[in-house]
């Protein structure tokens, strides 16, 4: 995200629109078997359909007064005790390896629907009966496109992610920060946050998505994360979406700097960064991923093993993406991959090739 491809995205700001609900892909046995041997695959005593049985819905709305699009969700009064307990026990097992002496002063407050997005979320408030500070954690359809979203966000990201699988159901934490739209909003002109900060994020980000295929990361779907620093405060952006993970044929969907929803955020970064400084810290990136990529080697082969053989995206997305990853690489070699995971493979093995020889290319250029 150098200088002249920020304006580019700025000058038209419809490249990619809204998008359709993609379809649920179910966990392959290779992919089960991936996830218990890294111990991602837990017995849980609560299954997604156990909490798609509530009776009852209340629209959920901000202290604004505001529709949030979530509804609290309530179950016959024996049920949701034991609901409560058991939901309890999964918190445990996602935080603490399921130690309940950890967290015996919480209590489960509310269970959240959310019928919009691809996932169908319930959402669980956990609070801390000490002094009243909230927590939560989502529990989902497992779908094998978000699994891998999860797992490549694990090991080729700044941040770490607990989630755990039991069959069918997946159990997400809760990724803290403001979310992208609300700090559009609300943050992007605070002087207290230094703005080249916020737009040396942005051009990281953006190559993080690119080069690990994470796409639709429209301002809605990732947060800003701020520490308070002895100069001021950092700043770091995290997906919070991985529904889209390998799944569309366009390049420009990998790019967040091509949504309209981000384009305050793309202006912004343009009035910032010079070419030069918009290199050295997507060089920056780029050496850190390839950095991680070798400490968890033998995991993700094994992870891009599974998604080799998965059915992840329909085959003219993987055909129409390697094209446009070709032309962009100027490499006939990305035409050979025939699968989402070796286009995977090919991104960081093409950067890891640049990076070798010293070449400056911008992911939008």
């Amino acid at each position: 995200m150098a200088t002249h491809a920020i304006q580019d995205a700025a000058a038209d700001n419809t490249v990619v629109g809204r998008t359709l609900r993609k379809p649920s892909y179910p966990i392959s046995r290779r992919l089960a078997a991936y996830l218990a041997r890294f111990r991602r695959e837990l017995e849980l005593p609560v299954s997604y359909a156990r909490l798609e049985g509530f009776r009852e819905s209340l629209p959920l709305r901000s202290a604004e007064g505001q529709d949030t699009l979530w509804e609290s969700v309530l179950y016959p009064p024996d049920e949701m005790e034991a609901l409560k307990v058991d939901l309890k026990y999964v918190y445990a097992l996602l935080k603490v390896h399921g130690d309940l002496s950890v967290v015996d002063h919480l209590y489960v407050d509310r269970i959240d629907f959310c019928s919009f997005g691809n996932s169908l979320p319930f959402r669980i408030r956990i609070v801390n009966g000490i002094n009243e500070n909230p927590d939560y954690f989502y529990v989902k359809k497992a779908d094998a496109s978000r699994v891998y979203g999860l797992e490549l966000e694990h090991q080729l990201s700044p941040n770490r992610i607990n989630y755990v699988t039991f069959g069918s159901t997946l159990v997400e934490e809760h990724v803290a920060g403001v979310p992208g739209d609300v700090f559009i909003k609300r943050w992007l002109e605070n002087r207290e946050i230094k703005p080249v900060r916020i737009a040396k994020e942005l051009v990281k980000f953006n190559e993080r998505c690119f080069i690990r295929l994470l796409g639709d990361m429209r301002s809605y779907n990732f947060v800003f994360v701020l520490t308070p620093d002895f100069e001021g405060w950092q700043v770091r952006i995290r997906a919070m979406d991985f529904d889209q993970q390998s799944f569309n044929g366009r390049r420009s969907f990998y790019l967040p700097q091509f949504f309209r929803e981000n384009l305050p955020l793309v202006q912004f970064t343009t009035n910032l960064l010079d070419l030069k400084t918009a290199y050295q810290y997507q060089r920056e990136e780029r050496t850190l991923l390839l950095q991680r990529a070798d400490v968890s080697h033998q995991r993700l082969e094994i992870l891009l093993d599974a998604m080799h053989v998965d059915l992840i995206a329909p085959p003219e997305n993987v055909v129409r993406l390697r094209q446009d990853l070709a032309e962009h690489f100027e490499a006939e070699v990305v035409l050979k991959c025939e699968s989402m995971a070796a286009l995977v493979r090919e991104n960081l093995r093409q950067i890891r090739m640049e990076e070798w020889h010293g070449r400056q290319r911008v992911p939008a250029g």
